[in-house]
Parts: C-alpha cells; sequence; structure tokens
C-alpha cells in the first residue's frame, strides 16, 4: 500500500464540518485503499468467490449501493424506483457482472457525491431523526453517516482479504 498517511492523518479537510471529517476520512481512505487494491486485478476472477466468500465484484457494487443509500436515508428522503432498481440489481450481480472499471467508476463517484454532501451538511441537523427503509426504522443524520463509514471500512476488509486470497490461489497456479 501506498506510503503516504492515512487520509486521517493528513490534516482537516476542506469545508467538512469537524464533526463530519471522521465520516470523510473513512470514505477517502476506503477510495484509496480499493483503488490500488484493484489495479491491475484480474477480470477473470471479478465475480469469484473462494470458499464461498463474497466476490470482490460483490463488495465493489455493494459499497457503491450502500453509500448512496444511507446517505439519502440521511437527507431524509425515502430510496427512488431507480435505487430500489439497483439494490434489486446488486443481489443479482453474479447474473449481470459488471466489469470491474464500471464498479470502480461508481464507486469513486458515490464517494464523491458523498464527500459533496457531507460538505452541505449543517450540523444543527446531526441529530435530527431519520427514518430508514419500508419499516422506517429510527436512526439519526449522525447515525447513518457514522454507519456508511464503518460498512464502508468493513466491506474494504472482506474486499482486501478476498483479493489477498485470490491472488495468492492464481499465483499458485503459475508455472
Amino acid at each position: 500500500m501506498s506510503n503516504k498517511p492515512e487520509a486521517w492523518l493528513r490534516g482537516p479537510l476542506d469545508d467538512i464540518p469537524v464533526l463530519l471529517q471522521p465520516v470523510a476520512y473513512a470514505l477517502l481512505q476506503a477510495r484509496e485503499e480499493i483503488n490500488e487494491l484493484m489495479a491491475g486485478f484480474p477480470e477473470v476472477l471479478l465475480w469469484e468467490k473462494p470458499a464461498g466468500l463474497a466476490s470482490p465484484g460483490f463488495h465493489l457494487q455493494h459499497l457503491a449501493g450502500v453509500i448512496d443509500r444511507l446517505f439519502t436515508y440521511a437527507k431524509g428522503t425515502q430510496l427512488s424506483q431507480q435505487q430500489l432498481d439497483a439494490l434489486k440489481a446488486e443481489e443479482k450481480a453474479v447474473e449481470n457482472k459488471p466489469g470491474l472499471a464500471l464498479l470502480m467508476e461508481a464507486f469513486d463517484k458515490q464517494v464523491d457525491e458523498g464527500i459533496h454532501q457531507l460538505k452541505e451538511t449543517d450540523i444543527a441537523i446531526l441529530t435530527e431523526s431519520r427514518g430508514v427503509g419500508r419499516a422506517m426504522l429510527p436512526s439519526t443524520v449522525i447515525g447513518l453517516y457514522g454507519h456508511a463509514a464503518e460498512h464502508t471500512m468493513r466491506h474494504l476488509g472482506q474486499l482486501l482479504v478476498t483479493v489477498k486470497v485470490l491472488n495468492s490461489g492464481r499465483a499458485q497456479n503459475l508455472p
């Protein structure tokens, strides 16, 4: 991985409210690590599921989707039909198998949109209630942002392990 310090050790981020900086750091760190991890990753392994683990393709698609969904709830809105359709497509990704470039582009774009939303967030609303999903489960703006950061980092860790397992298996099969 890169020799530069992690995102949170590079100083405050311009225009991001101080209380939301940890969320932004997590998203930016995940983007850097995922882009580095997936550079040169063989397309043929993208949808492989070693030992029944989720595939790298699933993690990439899910990461973009979860950031989109949680940030939508943080705005106080429910998912659009397009987002619901994307969620269904995410569940059927193994059938559709989007390519690595498309998945990376979607993830990077979602991180950019998330950072923009954090910049626009008034800290006075962080403790406001937000309903999640059709059941309108209770959360708050800060809870949704925090979970987006935590969930992103959790999937980054899973993706890292899966990619390393797949790459080591490929290396062992080389002549």
